[in-house]
């Protein structure tokens, strides 16, 4: 879906250069959550982030923007057209079930806010929420360049991987590394030779060069390389694109926006091109934590979470956000598997059925694919509260499914023995039954019906039972023919009425089979259902333990090859300092392996919980049992 113009996300200051919620309020209520509310379960495949330097930088950073989509406008003075944060949504351009979402940030250190403070929220809700992180300078990545970006050296003051009340203690960058973006360079009107040291470079290569820690122990040279050692730390996946001049002409250059393309250097539409080609290809999905991919609504639950701390003057708490986070989703989670449920049980259903294991089969099924959709959307339910929400949901709607099979039934039924019996009330009524020898011809027209009545198709699952209350319904009728018969005597009579006595007993006794035998079906859906929830949970929890080794191993592998390049570049002390940093990730991929086990159990039996609170069906069956047996012994 794509909005018909840009929309605000978040705006950073008022008038007094304080944030303000009020100005949240149209994100929460107006066209930006509606739109990613409508692409909720779509995962925001790129959250792609474009951010300048300087307000004079705007327009073209604008620029950028509108490589991807049209409707950014574009500023030709120094006066900034973007404020705040702006968000754009369209469906992916190579990623089927995608979306893309741009979200276009004013320049940095425009003089007309006045409060510096502005520009570090601004970058850090840019990092916070984008996927990859798009800066845009101009000319050349020198002193200058890097001195603009020192607000990457605030991030640790102004976010909180961690929250107060965690177990563990301390935070490190390595904790920062699973929430924040991949990193892109831009830079434009680049007129230097891609060279060093007389050998040509890569572009990448040109950035990787810019971002070496220069020698020296003054406290200017120390200031200098903050932000390189920042940018190496947090950000391990980096790439580099220079832009040439995209005009030569200045009159073109202030109205980029009404600039036709065949009018642009060859060359900047083949770099433009590349860029786009690179985000659209190699931006990675929008994850949190430990690699939980974000959907269109996760979105705007998290942007709402942080600036809503901002505004509450605390610092935006990363576990805090994803425990916001997985609450919405794993209720959202819940009630799309139960859609599910329904959507398939009413489809593949046609009531009544024949059987009750027929309809019991049909739940199974529909069960396990809305396990599966509960399973593929939430994530961090340690506690099983959603689980067991699942599984209290489905089966109530099950038992609605059953209830609504038997219902069917029973209507078919009596309307179907109501028309059968037609003939025998006829001619009960006519008196045809109390003449010498009618009992004999009411058995006969009553056995006849029963035949008939067994010969339907599709009766259901009540058809005994509605069978067995109206031949009881027919016992005055029968007696009261019996005995008006004059072909018996009496004690023909009793024998009659006893044999008939007898073949009701029986009977009962038969339909109290069947509601145990049914009893006995539940019971046994009700442990596949528990194993199903089992398997499918041991699964989900074995990816999530690869996908979380993964993600450990990937942050070590980046440490290390920090701590190898500081020990090339002569850093020894700084060295050192990483060692104890990846003692301490080592350890967490140790318990990662080790506590995997202990976790299991505690899911398993969590679950088995779950099933136990649910199993009022075994009360039943034994109280079936009890009646089964009275009925038994009575015949004796």
């Amino acid at each position: 879906m794509q909005l018909a113009e840009g929309t605000m996300v978040y705006s950073p200051t008022g008038a007094d250069g304080h944030l303000y919620h009020v100005q949240l309020c149209c994100f929460m209520n107006g066209a930006v959550m509606r739109v990613l509310v409508s692409v909720s379960w779509c995962p925001c495949a790129q959250l792609l982030c474009v951010m300048c330097p300087d307000v004079d930088l705007l327009s073209q950073g604008a620029f950028l923007s509108s490589a991807f989509l049209d409707g950014f406008s574009l500023g030709s003075t120094v006066r900034s057209e973007t404020k705040g944060i702006w968000m754009w949504c369209v469906p992916h351009p190579s990623k089927e079930s995608h979306t893309l979402v741009l979200l276009d940030t004013e320049g940095l250190g425009d003089v007309e806010k006045g409060d510096s403070k502005s520009d570090s929220w601004t970058f850090t809700l840019a990092v916070l929420l984008s996927s990859c992180f798009v800066y845009n300078s101009m000319s050349t990545i020198n002193h200058q360049a890097l001195e603009q970006l020192h607000y990457v050296t605030e991030l640790t003051n102004l976010i909180r991987t961690k929250s107060p009340c965690s177990s563990d203690d301390g935070e490190d960058s390595a904790d920062f590394v699973s929430f924040f973006p991949d990193f892109v360079w831009i830079v434009r009107d680049f007129m230097l030779e891609l060279e060093f040291d007389g050998h040509p470079i890569t572009e990448d290569e040109y950035l990787e060069n810019a971002l070496r820690l220069i020698p020296g122990k003054d406290p200017q040279v120390q200031h200098s390389n903050m932000p390189r050692e920042k940018i190496r730390s947090f950000f391990p996946k980096r790439k580099c694109f220079v832009f040439d001049r995209p005009v030569t002409s200045r009159k073109l250059l202030v109205h980029m926006e009404d600039v036709p393309d065949d009018q642009l250097d060859e060359s900047f539409q083949m770099q433009c091109k590349d860029f786009c080609s690179y985000i659209f290809t190699h931006a990675k999905s929008k994850t949190v934590g430990e690699g939980v991919t974000v959907t269109g609504g996760g979105l705007g639950t998290l942007a709402v979470a942080y600036v809503d701390t901002i505004n509450s003057g605390a610092v935006p708490c990363l576990e805090n956000a994803v425990m916001t986070l997985a609450e919405r989703e794993n209720s959202e989670a819940v009630k799309k598997a139960v859609a599910h449920y329904r959507k398939q049980m009413a489809q593949r259903m046609t009531l009544p059925t024949d059987t009750l294991q027929g309809l019991l089969d049909v739940h199974v099924a529909c069960e396990r694919e809305a396990i599966a959709v509960f399973m593929r959307h939430s994530f961090k339910d340690d506690k099983r509260e959603f689980q067991k929400k699942l599984v209290v949901t489905i089966q109530i709607k099950k038992e609605e499914f059953l209830l609504q099979n038997e219902e069917a039934s029973v209507k078919y039924c009596q309307a179907e023995l109501q028309k059968l019996s037609e003939p025998l009330m006829e001619s009960f009524m006519e008196g045809t039954f109390f003449a010498p020898g009618g009992h004999k011809l009411y058995l006969e027209a009553r056995d006849k019906l029963e035949q008939n009545y067994m010969q339907l198709p599709r009766k259901g699952v009540k058809a005994n039972e509605v069978l067995q209350s109206f031949l009881q319904s027919q016992a005055e009728m029968e007696e009261a023919i019996l005995q008006a018969d004059k072909a018996f005597t009496d004690a023909e009579k009793a024998v009659a009425a006893e044999r008939a006595q007898k073949e009701a007993a029986e009977r009962e006794q038969e339909l109290l089979k069947e509601k145990l035998n049914e009893q006995q079906q539940k019971l046994e859906v009700q442990e596949r259902s528990m194993k199903e929830n089992l398997a499918q949970l041991e699964e989900k929890m074995d990816r999530e333990r690869e996908d979380l080794l993964r993600q450990q191993e990937w942050v070590l592998e980046h440490k290390l090859k920090m701590q190898e390049e500081l020990l090339t570049e002569g850093f020894e002390k700084k060295f050192e300092a990483l060692t104890s940093e990846i003692n301490k990730l080592k350890e967490d991929i140790e318990r990662t392996r080790n506590n995997y086990p202990s976790m299991i159990a505690q899911a398993i039996d969590s679950v088995r919980t779950i099933y136990i609170e649910l199993q009022p069906g075994s009360h039943s069956v034994f109280r079936l049992w009890l009646k089964l047996l009275r009925e038994t012994f009575r015949r004796f």
